[in-house]
């Protein structure tokens, strides 16, 4: 394979279902459709991990969470696990990122020469409470605040422009630059241009937002309006963020801006892959374009994301360029750690000696024959879980493993919206063993349960304990603030 300059694109929580080439009938992505033309499309592609930090540091590093411990949105990536970027310095490749890294500090040798307007977790400690789960059971949480969480997605969605809309305007136009300038010199470059668009606040600018009538939405599948029940390990997740109250008019409005926020973050990556083409560079430049995680988009009365379910654990995949199949729609499934094999192999870099990686690179995944049992995996550890949850994809099966309670089964298959778990039917006995034994032989789930929380634990008895770190909140926000000095200078811009 020659190698080749590499541009990749991230959003962050783009449910792969809203991409106008996986099919949705009401999502306008023309760019990100014409990407997936002029190269292929991974249909079975997944996040490592449901949620930011520990899908970027899996990401990064090309290993899953287990391995490299960083459990959730507080423990965050900080070199200490090389990753693709330390590889691509070894072999003096220009690396550089615009835009949402989620890591822990700038300071930290993530494995980039320079970042451009970076985006890492709060002073480097995040939103530290949600590292709080059953580790201090005679610590009682207060109550969750009304309209707080991901109740806030809904009752605060509708028009207008955010902190993340900006900072995603600015991201776009400093990688505009970036490239044009690149294209200018002669070594060669990797550039990893992240967007937080369409991550909630679900405001939408009005040009945007205005693509989709609120009357003509749908109401999100398994709503409120069914008999649907949530598995018992949601019930604390869905008792703290489910909007409750909101009425269907407010569920609409966050469903068109969440769609008009995808059609943002895609004229933002268009504006990038316009300026990659008008430089010239096009025909030596690489193109991968994925997200961090998806989004429940209201699924099963849930917004956000954090649980396995193919809205939220799915993501979009593309990669695009020399040798690349145009307009192929691979089923072989892929996740996030398959980016670490694919940077290397695209550039001519080398792997890391005496490490092995589980994933390969989609770039030649992309020229074979689909594999439909190549198996993907995930995992989660964070907010809201009472313990661990593990994901087995191979075939047409979904395999949820949760530590302490029933597992569920999907055929993907036959019923791609997941409604009907197959885990409690006799039929499929066996092929429920098959995917725990496949499991086990990857992880050893208890175990890493306990080492999750053994981690989070020590983080809040390092902070305090619980109750001064649930005393010690200064922000209502629950996602990640634009840096301070970057949000008044955009406001100012």
């Amino acid at each position: 394979m020659e190698p080749q300059n590499l541009l990749v694109i991230m959003s962050d929580e783009h449910n792969p279902k809203m991409l106008g080439a996986a099919g949705h009938p009401l999502v306008k992505t023309p760019h990100l459709d014409r990407l997936a033309e002029r190269g292929t499309r991974f249909a079975r592609a997944y996040t490592n991990c449901p949620i930011c930090v520990p899908a970027r540091a899996s990401f990064a590093t090309g290993r899953y969470v287990h391995d490299i411990e960083y459990w959730d949105n507080s423990i965050a990536y900080d070199g200490r696990v090389e990753g693709w970027g330390h590889r691509l310095q070894d072999a003096g490749i220009r690396v550089e990122s615009i835009g949402k890294l989620h890591y822990r500090l700038e300071s930290d040798p993530t494995g980039f020469d320079k970042q451009h307007i970076p985006m890492h977790i709060k002073d480097g400690v995040g939103m530290i409470h949600l590292s709080i789960r059953n580790q201090f059971p005679d610590f009682i949480p207060p109550a969750p605040q009304k309209g707080g969480g991901a109740a806030g997605i809904v009752l605060n969605a509708g028009r207008g422009e955010s902190e993340y809309t900006r900072y995603d305007r600015r991201v776009a136009d400093l990688a505009s630059d970036w490239v044009r300038d690149a294209a200018t010199r002669d070594a060669p470059w990797v550039l990893f241009v992240s967007f937080v668009t369409p991550h909630y606040p679900l405001v939408a600018p009005d040009e945007f937002f205005d693509l989709y009538p609120v009357d003509d939405m749908p109401m999100p599948k398994l709503s409120h309006h069914t008999n649907y029940k949530n598995h018992p390990w949601l019930d604390g997740y869905v008792k703290a963020n489910a909007p409750a109250g909101a009425s269907d008019a407010q569920h609409r409005t966050a469903f068109a801006a969440y769609l008009g926020l995808c059609s943002f973050m895609d004229a933002m990556a268009g504006q990038v892959l316009t300026a990659l083409e008008e430089s010239g560079a096009a025909a030596n430049t690489r193109v991968m374009y994925t997200s961090d995680h998806g989004d429940n988009t209201g699924a099963r009365g849930l917004w956000g994301k954090s649980n396995h379910y193919e809205e939220a654990s799915g993501v979009p995949l593309i990669v695009a360029g020399t040798d690349v199949p145009n307009g192929k729609v691979s089923q072989t499934p892929a996740t996030l750690v398959d980016f670490y094999p694919s940077i290397i192999k695209a550039t001519g870099a080398q792997l890391e000696d005496g490490i092995s990686f589980p994933g390969q690179s989609l770039f030649v995944l992309s020229t074979e024959m689909d594999n439909p049992d190549r198996i993907a995996f995930s995992e989660y550890h964070a907010a809201g879980s009472p313990s661990g949850a593990f994901m087995i994809r191979k075939g047409n099966f979904k395999y949820i493993h949760y530590v302490g309670y029933k597992p569920e089964l999907f055929d993907l298959e036959k019923d791609p919206e997941e409604q009907n778990d197959l885990a409690g039917d006799e039929q499929y006995a066996g092929i429920l063993r098959e995917y725990e034994s496949l499991l086990r032989g990857m992880v050893d789930p208890d175990d890493a349960d306990r080492r999750a929380n053994a981690a989070q634990k020590a983080l809040i008895e390092n902070a305090g304990g619980p109750e001064a770190v649930m005393s010690n909140l200064v922000t209502t926000k629950h996602y990640t603030p634009v840096p301070d000095a970057i949000d008044e200078e955009l406001r100012k811009g």
